[in-house]
């Protein structure tokens, strides 16, 4: 079973991390590929392309100009550390045990534009470029084009000797949209996370993303090897609401923000 979350906007290069441990990304020469069509952009084109003011487009521009050839602790960290934001609130990875991040490096993947799909412990240079970057490379007009069917293959390929393989959807659907369903060769669960607010359970962004975080942490906290370990998620008031659950898109409800 392997769980799927997103990446960040923001990130935290600040903190040293409190393991040694790293690996390297598997997709790196994908990555110098776009890293190549990033860096002929000006700080305008990238403002305009990502919708980002001047001082962050200028910023990223200095990244993608000064991009590694090798990844080493010195110029990178750990991606599950690197990364921060409301998932990476509920994950709280820096709190985990060097065996609970030993677990996630064997059953958590982060999806990325530029990197593909992340390791927990895959080493990251600091970047900005979002799955849904409409960034025109030779592969074609978007990062999906991009990427292609090499994302899938890649979790088939890892979940392949599972008896019965399954995803953990915790992503949000721009970076899902990566991954083509048809061509996985594993069940899909889908947690959704509502919370009650003006007389009715529903989604709240903030909350959600948080708790997809929450529920990536209790799978590592726990070693959930299979679906229905889920179901006793209950973290932070959360509880696994079987009537409003359909299929495999599995609801979590909370009752009271948090």
């Amino acid at each position: 079973m392997l769980t799927v979350i997103s990446p960040a906007k923001t990130l935290d290069y600040e903190t040293p991390p409190h393991i040694e441990q790293y690996t390297q990304p598997r997709f790196l020469s994908n990555s110098a590929e776009l890293i190549n069509v990033l860096d002929t952009l000006s700080v305008q084109g990238v403002a305009e392309l990502m919708k980002l003011s001047d001082k962050l487009a200028s910023l990223n521009v200095a990244r993608y100009n000064s991009w590694p050839t090798k990844l080493t602790s010195e110029n990178a960290k750990q991606a599950v550390l690197a990364f921060k934001g409301d998932v990476y609130t509920g994950l709280d990875a820096a709190t985990l045990s060097e065996d609970q991040l030993s677990y996630a490096q064997q059953h958590l993947r982060i999806l990325s534009g530029l990197y593909g799909v992340l390791r927990p412990l895959d080493l990251m240079y600091p970047y900005r470029l979002e799955m849904g970057t409409k960034l025109a490379t030779p592969r074609g007009t978007n990062l999906y084009q991009f990427w292609d069917l090499q994302l899938t293959e890649s979790l088939n390929e890892e979940l392949s000797q599972d008896d019965h393989p399954t995803i953990i959807n915790l992503a949000s659907n721009e970076y899902f949209k990566a991954i083509k369903p048809k061509a996985l060769n594993a069940r899909i669960v889908t947690p959704v996370f509502k919370d009650w607010k003006s007389g009715q359970y529903k989604i709240i962004s903030f909350y959600a993303k948080k708790a997809r975080g929450l529920m990536a942490r209790y799978i590592l906290e726990n070693q959930i090897n299979e679906p229905n370990g889920l179901k006793n998620f209950d973290y932070e008031g959360y509880r696994f609401a079987e009537p409003m659950s359909e299929g495999d898109a599995w609801v979590f409800i909370r009752d009271h923000e948090e």
